[in-house]
This record gives C-alpha cells, structure tokens and sequence, in this order.
C-alpha cells in the first residue's frame, strides 16, 4: 500500500508542472501556411505621435522654409531625445502646425497618405516645384508584459514591425508563457480593443493584429502549471516536502 502511494505521490510531483508539446512549440500549422503576397498599409498616424517631416524640391534651398532648423552646424543630429523635441507633436484634435501651410489635420491618415496630402499642398499651392516627403515616427513603441524573458516598453524605428519581432525584443516568451493566449490590446480612433492571438498557429498571420501598431501592449498570460504552481501547493519543491511529510506520516501510523 505505502508502495502505491509512494508511486502516486511522485507521478503527481513530475506531472504537476508539465506542458505538452501542443501548447509550447510556433506556428505548428506552418507547412500547411500558403505563399501569400504581403501588403503594407504602413502605420496609421495617432493623437501624441512625434512625426520627423522632411521636405525635398527640385531646387533644394526653395523647401529650407518647410524644414525643422537643426542646432549647431547644420550635421545631422543622432540623439533621438533631441529628433523627438524638434519634431512634430499630433496635438489631441489630431493635428500637427507645419510651417508656411499652419494647421494639417493627420490623425487616421497612413505615413504615405499624409506625405502624398503635404505633397499635393506645397505643388497645388504653388509652393514648391517638383516637391517629395519624408516622414518618419519618432515615438513608436509597444509595451510587451506578462511571461517574456524581460518585460517593458520598447522603442522602435522601423514602419512595419510585426507581434513575433515585438516579442523578440522581449527577449521571447518565457517556457511559462502561454501561447495560445496572448493579449493584444489596441486603440484605433479612439475606441481600445481587446483581441486574443494564438501563436501555436500560423492563421493569424494575414489578419490585421499581425502588424504592430505604436502603442500597442501584449500581455503574455501564464500557462496552467504556472498557474498551479503560484497557488496554495507553490512550487514543485514545495510540493515535494509536503508529500514527503505524508509519506513520513503514514509510514509511522502504519507500523
């Protein structure tokens, strides 16, 4: 009898922080994933975004007025901190004050719609010949919390980022992470949504969620023997001293 339980004791121990192979391992229908061409919608401008905007013309000193004056000798300036000061901050009504045309609503508009809309202003208006815009996002980031390797909030330069590359720079999900439960929360125009993502599967990947949006936050839940393991019992050590105490307890009440 003490044999049997003994057997029950240590199976409970080994199996109670066990994750199978189904809720661990990516993208576990890859093979079957068709080749789909990707599109790019670029990222999509919000209120307190910091916009770099940078004017060209067929004749370089007729677009000087159009342009940020940077500091000191006119170099190009590598402190981010200071890009972001001379940027152009999206005011809560959505709009940013560009020089010579004033105000520009540009909240909802994609990077390429509102380089194409300022464009249109300085060539239709007269004021430039021949003009090209650059614009940049200066302040994206997305908040990656919950089981990843280091949780926080990451920066980023790039105009498509995707949710794999942002877990990447948290250093990926933890063995506790649960994959088929990753919170995406997102705000578009002002209204915040909630969505589940599943990573064990390789669907999502043409679905909107795929691409990162600045601001966006992922919560990594726990998996259940995280779970088990944070509540009353503890940790598997803890579960071992007290199932050692039993087994003590019923060997003496047993001789």
């Amino acid at each position: 009898m003490i044999k049997s339980i003994s057997t029950a004791i240590l199976f409970a121990v080994l199996f109670q922080s066990c994750a199978s192979k189904k809720d661990i391992l990516y993208f576990q229908d890859a093979t079957n994933y068709p080749s789909i061409p990707v599109e790019y919608d670029g990222a999509i401008i919000q209120t307190n975004d910091i916009l770099s905007i940078t004017v060209s013309a067929l004749v370089p000193d007729t677009a000087i007025p159009y342009n940020v004056q940077t500091a000191g000798n006119g170099q190009a300036i590598a402190n981010i901190e200071i890009l972001k000061l001379q940027g152009y901050l999206v005011s809560p009504q959505g709009a940013i004050v560009f020089p010579v045309l004033g105000t520009i609503p540009v909240v909802k508009q994609s990077i390429l719609q509102l380089e194409e809309h300022i464009r249109r202003l300085l060539a239709e208006g007269g004021h430039l010949v021949n003009p090209t815009v650059s614009i940049r996002i200066l302040n994206a980031k997305v908040t990656v919390l919950g089981e990843v390797k280091e949780p926080g909030t990451y920066t980023y330069a790039e105009q498509y980022l995707t949710l794999p590359q942002a877990l990447g720079y948290a250093g990926d999900l933890t063995i506790n992470g649960k994959r088929t439960d990753i919170l995406l929360i997102r705000e578009i125009d002002g209204v915040r949504t909630i969505n589940k993502i599943d990573l064990t599967t390789a669907k999502w990947m043409t679905d909107p969620k795929y691409i990162i949006r600045q601001n966006d936050v992922l919560v990594v839940n726990p998996n259940n023997p995280k779970v088990k393991s944070a509540g009353y019992v503890g940790n598997a050590g803890t579960l071992l001293t007290i199932a050692s105490l039993l087994l003590s307890s019923i060997i003496l009440l047993t001789r």
